[in-house]
């Protein structure tokens, strides 16, 4: 059986220590448990463990589990691509949308966002390496897509996403994460609106492998899966 109360303490441990070594408030740093291919009960055993906010890649297994385990009041943040037939389904059942990567996803979020639900909350995701097989705003796009996402009903922008290139070096991790905050605070300090600037205080990045460095950074909300869950099941 999967250790999950012992993984979670090591993982919120690792927090700790690394808010710890760089001066950081603890309060500042959330844990986001990444279940994307976890079974419910995984997910219940998290739960005990204290654990409310997860986080999805695959919006019919999303679907199955929200619906599950609806009674427990959990916060669902959905991490994957988003393909535009499934905006209103990720609208209406999600908390947190980590991975907007186009005005036009955007639109039709807040469009579809039921009225008698709170704000959506995103972030948008950045492809902070230029990388070419993956998905994410530009750099030099950014700006203009916070001021047009920021006049959208529906939403409250949170913040920006990352996923660096992989890198084993605490110096490349390190550069990329940095990059990520420079840009962060370029964005907020340029905000015209008070409020909408106030809310703007996210950024996800950092996953099992490279926590530390993210939260070294800046990060305030790091995605964990296999840290918690243990390694996934490769397909034969």
């Amino acid at each position: 059986m999967i250790p999950i109360e012992h993984n979670i303490a090591q993982t919120l441990a690792r927090i700790n220590r690394a808010a710890d070594s760089c001066n950081r408030k603890k309060s500042t740093i959330s844990l986001l448990a990444v279940s994307k291919k976890q079974t419910v009960e995984a997910i219940q055993a998290a739960v005990a463990a204290g654990i409310i906010d997860f986080g999805e890649n695959y919006l019919q297994e999303a679907e199955q589990k929200i619906q599950q385990l609806h009674a427990l009041n959990l916060s669902w943040h959905y991490i994957g691509g988003i393909q535009s037939n499934k905006t209103q389904t990720i609208a209406r059942l999600f908390s947190w949308v980590h991975s907007v990567d186009r005005i036009k996803l955007a639109r039709r979020l807040s469009d579809q966002r039921p009225a008698d639900m709170p704000p959506l909350n995103i972030c948008l995701q950045v492809n902070i390496d230029n990388e070419g097989a993956k998905s994410g705003f530009d750099v030099d796009r950014i700006s203009a897509a916070v001021t047009e996402i920021n006049s959208l009903p529906r939403l409250q922008l949170r913040g920006l996403m990352a996923i660096p290139a992989q890198s084993e070096s605490e110096v490349e991790q390190r550069d990329s994460f940095s990059r990520m905050r420079i840009l962060f605070d370029s964005v907020k300090d340029a905000i015209e609106s008070v409020n909408d600037r106030a809310s703007f205080d996210t950024l996800s990045m950092g996953m099992s492998a490279d926590l530390e460095s993210a939260i070294a950074e800046g990060a305030t909300i790091v995605r964990v899966g296999t840290g918690i869950f243990g390694p996934r099941d490769k397909p034969a």
